[in-house]
């Protein structure tokens, strides 16, 4: 009777190591996972950074095209 426990014991470790590894890889892939997120959130932050300061150079040229336009505009109307 005690040899037939411990088989039944044996066996229960046996399926607990195995669930554990399980549990392992899943962890490890959820690290990747989560780092290839992070890698990604990372890239579109600096692209972001970078539209947006592309947008003020545009917004800083669009004002000095409106400024010169008037500018013209003031000159042709001096004539």
């Amino acid at each position: 009777m005690s040899l037939e426990i411990l088989d039944q014991l044996e066996e229960k470790i046996k399926q607990a190591v195995e669930t554990i590894q399980l549990l392992q890889l899943e962890i490890e892939e959820k690290n990747e996972s989560i780092q290839q997120l992070e890698q990604q959130k990372s890239d579109m932050q600096q692209a972001n950074d970078a539209l947006r300061h592309e947008n003020d150079q545009l917004k800083h040229e669009h004002a000095n095209w409106q400024e010169r336009l008037r500018s013209l505009l003031g000159k042709i109307d001096n004539v």
